[in-house]
């Protein structure tokens, strides 16, 4: 196939149980205004008993290959970006590949976090420029946090849903063209956000479950004070890079980490209401699916079109960061 690499199709699916402010609240001792004004989130979905991520990013990767009209058994690489893959091991890519028939293609996970998405569309488009001979690749970000989620935090449980969004990369003059890709991590930060137990450091036991060692915890404090330092460090270097402007880009797609962050900073880097791309108040954070799922989002909406500069923009844990630069 001819043409340039980029992005064919997108994809997404949300589970269909819907989570509401006001059954989150009464339990934490909160109302549903103090979990939206702290977060911007007023509903998040719920994978459902027995719905696990390779479920989720499975179904995403089906409606983006629908999309891009490109049959399974020619996608040469799945890579899933995911912190809660089904189980320790094998990876969640080959659960994927066997529900899709995707005989043909190698399978792996990428586990940046929340920045797994941008990390894993990096790693995909670099091995197709140098294999040529991979005509199609899957990247999908998935996650289930519900699965972790300690219920009674307030501080973490109202941020998180479960969700999974999937693009298809290849050839095409019609594909949105990936014109720049930058990756960086901290790991003296790794402690910001961890679940503590369950490795090899600290393997599972009774104790460790008795003390909630299998739960996600995060610094909330520390979180917000890098996403606005580094935030806006990252989009002046897409735009240094490319002699740009905040007001060159189209479309920016963030990762939807918290409502309430995420307005302040992208205001503060002088974006427009108009050019920001938020699913946060509908499907809360879904780590690596954030970004894949509000794109898809605003691809259905219309809101990318030919021509279209699209930033994406995703931070994690480890901690860790990366940007996409998109022309539609």
């Amino acid at each position: 196939m001819g043409g340039h690499l980029g992005i064919l199709a997108t994809g997404a699916r949300l589970p269909v149980r819907v989570v509401t402010n006001e059954e989150l609240a009464g339990p934490l001792g909160v109302s549903p205004d103090w979990i939206e004004d702290r977060t911007g989130v007023r509903e998040r979905r719920r994978a459902a008993a027995g719905e696990a991520t390779s479920d989720l990013a499975t179904a995403a990767a089906r409606r983006a290959l629908a999309a891009a009209g490109v049959d399974a058994r020619d996608v040469g690489l799945i890579i899933v970006g995911t912190s809660t893959p089904d189980m320790p091991l094998p990876a969640t890519a080959c659960q994927v590949q066997a529900n899709l028939g995707a005989c043909g293609a190698c399978a792996m996970d990428i586990d940046a976090v929340c920045t797994g998405f941008v990390y894993a569309l990096d790693v995909a488009h670099k091995m197709m420029r140098c294999d040529p001979s991979l005509r199609y690749a899957l990247v999908i970000g998935g996650d289930t946090y519900s699965r972790i989620l300690d219920y009674r935090d307030r501080r973490t449980c109202v941020l998180f849903g479960d969700g999974a969004g999937a693009v298809v990369l290849g050839r095409s003059e019609h594909a949105a063209r990936v014109e720049y890709t930058k990756l960086g991590s901290d790991g003296t930060k790794n402690d910001y956000v961890n679940i503590p137990g369950g490795g090899s450091r600290r393997p599972s036991s009774v104790e460790g479950v008795n003390a909630g060692e299998q739960f996600f915890k995060m610094n909330g404090k520390l979180v917000r004070e890098f996403v606005s330092e580094h935030l806006p460090a990252m989009v002046d270097d897409v735009l240094a890079g490319r002699d740009l402007t905040v007001s060159d880009i189209d479309l920016f797609v963030p990762h939807q980490a918290n409502g309430r962050v995420l307005e302040d900073v992208s205001k503060e880097m002088g974006f427009l209401p108009e050019q920001l791309a938020v699913t946060v108040d509908r499907y809360g954070n879904t780590g690596a699916a954030s970004i894949p799922i509000t794109l898809d989002d605003a691809v259905n909406a219309g809101r990318a079109k030919a021509g279209d500069r699209v930033l994406l923009a995703g931070l994690g844990g480890g901690m860790t960061w990366g940007t996409v630069l998109l022309t539609w």
